[in-house]
């Protein structure tokens, strides 16, 4: 089995010297970048098997960086899952990374704990996505909503095709396969993403599930499909 690598850009140079520190003891190969601009070339050279991504950057901020990776990369960088370093409690930083197409978010300052916590279940996911799910098929239809399994697309019926990011079609997918069967946020972090209990904030969910409607949804005010059931959480309810 191959060293997992890492790529963690950042302008912070202490915070990236701990940070090496902190994942090489962990026996992750990690590169570094101090910009959006230096981030790409490293990412395109190295090809990384997770990004940690700082927010505020000089030259090229992440959250270009993360845009440019999801829209013109080619799909081996696509796919890699990222992790936004954001302002604490800057829910602002938290909206607009993970409408970027980021996987997560770590609120700065954070222990080193909760880092390699992120990462583990962030590189279980890289892994698992490269293993193509148990079917004959490259499509799975539920309802109106047809999702290619390999180009992570989803398309309504009579709907053009939307592309969708790595966590948006982890969870869509789970929510497919098991129709009308509600699940807690709690459940889609453990369940969908692997994070161990008490590891991820819940709010990530209701984010993902946001942009997801509205992408699949005629009205993301008034979903019809993924639907909030009081108590309970999110379900999905074929037309």
């Amino acid at each position: 089995m191959t060293t997992p690598r890492i790529l963690l850009v950042d302008d912070d140079t202490e915070l990236v010297r701990s940070l090496r520190l902190v994942l090489t003891q962990q026996g992750y190969e990690v590169l570094t970048a101090s910009n959006g601009l230096e981030g790409l070339q490293t990412a395109h050279q190295m090809q990384p098997d997770l990004i940690v991504l700082d927010v505020n950057m000089p030259w090229m901020d992440g959250l270009e960086m993360c845009r440019r990776l999801r829209l013109n990369a080619e799909p081996s960088l696509r796919y890699v899952p990222i992790l936004f370093l954001t302002s604490q409690d800057s829910v602002d930083d938290h909206v607009t990374g993970l409408d970027a197409g980021a996987d997560d978010y770590l609120d700065k300052p954070f222990q080193s704990k909760e880092l390699t916590a992120r990462v583990r279940a962030l590189l279980r996911r890289r892994e698992a996505a490269r293993q193509p799910p148990a079917t004959e098929t490259q499509e799975l239809t539920v309802g109106p909503l047809t999702l290619h399994l390999q180009a992570c697309w989803v398309r309504r019926a009579a709907g053009d095709a939307v592309q969708l990011t790595p966590a948006e079609f982890e969870l869509l997918y789970h929510l497919m396969t098991h129709p009308k069967r509600p699940f807690s946020s709690q459940d889609l972090l453990e369940e969908v993403w692997n994070y161990p209990p008490g590891t991820a904030d819940p709010s990530l969910v209701r984010w993902h599930i946001k942009n997801l409607r509205l992408k699949i949804e005629q009205d993301a005010s008034q979903p019809a499909l993924i639907r909030t059931v009081s108590r309970l959480g999110y379900m999905l309810v074929p037309e």
